[in-house]
């Protein structure tokens, strides 16, 4: 038996990963915005199930939640950073409220959640985090230049504090699903447009989206037996894509990346001082 602590277990991946663990055993501690939303679950799973409310924009709220987490269970041994949100517009488009907000859910609040977690993990000897980023952690579309903004913003806070704690015995894997079918889209905000836009890439994206030409194929249940799987492996894999567009949109993404550097080899390689110019610095 594993105890975990989730964010943002109220739907989606959160809610299909809070009820895998309980019904195969486990323990969860689970953070919502409303812990009425877990109600059913907290009758059928009892003492295994710990719901704290949490929003992850509130600094304080965080601390509290991961060490009543602590306290209840005794230990952590998967913590997973899960809660956050999409914007979608041109980012001209965006609000300043919009634009604060999803950094100070997704970016923010991912940062200080395993902020607060590393601590107790250090004290008990180690344990995994899991962050899920996004195949939008590795590209980019049109239209989600926000939320691509705290994916790749993520990607390398958790890339580098995974170097920092590795000694420690706390290991991390970045979680990349693609396009799947969860209730992302419902909790989607849409930017208030604007006319300059019309006929530009992020309105055909949306359309796409609204007129059921963007297929979706990725299975949210299938993903979280892959996540839950990714925790049995003796090393814990940095990175876990998930989905058949994902992988092929990442893997261009990388090779178009390497390509682009391999071309600019010579302008690299020519900008450093030479060993003549440097023994004289």
């Amino acid at each position: 038996m594993k105890t975990w602590m989730i964010t943002g277990a109220n739907s989606g991946f959160g809610r299909i990963l809070t009820e895998t663990l309980l019904k195969r055993g486990d323990r969860v501690a689970a953070t919502v915005r409303r812990p009425e939303a877990l109600a059913d679950l907290s009758a059928d799973y009892g003492d295994r199930l710990l719901v704290l409310a949490l929003d992850l924009r509130n600094g304080p709220q965080i601390e509290a939640a991961v060490g009543e987490a602590f306290d209840r269970f005794g230990r952590i041994d998967v913590a997973v950073s899960n809660a956050g949100y999409g914007v979608f517009g041109a980012a001209e488009e965006a609000s300043e409220e919009e634009l604060t907000q999803i950094i100070e859910t997704n970016l923010i609040g991912s940062i200080r959640f395993i902020r607060a977690l590393l601590p107790r993990l250090r004290a008990q000897g180690g344990g995994r985090v899991l962050q899920v980023a996004s195949e939008g952690g590795q590209i980019a579309y049109p239209g989600f230049s926000l939320y691509h903004a705290t994916k790749w913003g993520i990607e390398g806070f958790v890339e580098s504090v995974a170097q920092e704690v590795r000694g420690f015995g706390i290991e991390f894997t970045l979680i990349e699903p693609g396009a799947t079918r969860t209730n992302f889209a419902a909790g989607l905000v849409v930017s208030k447009p604007l006319q300059a836009y019309e006929g530009t890439p992020p309105r055909a994206l949306l359309a796409a989206a609204e007129n059921g030409t963007w297929v979706i194929a990725g299975d949210p249940v299938r993903m979280v037996d892959a996540i839950v799987a990714s925790t049995e492996l003796a090393e814990a894999p940095l990175r876990l894509t998930l989905g058949v567009d994902a992988y092929h949109h990442v893997r261009k993404a990388l090779s178009d990346r390497l390509a682009a550097l391999e071309a600019q080899k010579d302008v690299a390689l020519a900008s450093d001082y030479t060993p003549a110019e440097l023994s004289r610095l």
